[in-house]
């Protein structure tokens, strides 16, 4: 399972690439995307509080989840975008942030 997300992460890329190019305003709209996503986990959070007295609880904990997700796959994809192996960046992140928490006692 692990390698349809790298797999998916290139395939929607390429289907990127060859739908609107790959210029640098392609690329800063996929950059871009990632505000929209993160924005999306930030309201599924709003309406898991019940934070709008107007709409009340309107998410769960799982739509959370679900809208994370997403902002994780839109930055592989990104990754991906800038001519990147995103597997390799995010194991690169991975053990970095794993060096800091096994060096430092945890404050990574």
């Amino acid at each position: 399972m692990d390698e349809l997300i790298w797999e998916t992460a290139r395939t929607a890329r390429g289907w990127l690439d060859a739908a609107n190019g790959t210029g640098d305003a392609e690329l800063t709209c996929r950059l871009l995307k990632l505000t929209e996503e993160a924005g999306e986990a930030a309201a599924a959070w709003i309406g898991t509080l019940g934070q709008n007295p107007r709409k009340g609880v309107t998410h769960t904990r799982d739509d959370v989840a679900a809208e994370l997700a997403d902002v994780v796959f839109t930055a592989l994809v990104a990754i991906e975008s800038l001519g990147l192996d995103a597997r390799s960046v995010v194991s690169g992140c991975a053990a970095k942030v794993h060096a800091r928490l096994t060096q430092d006692g945890g404050s990574a």
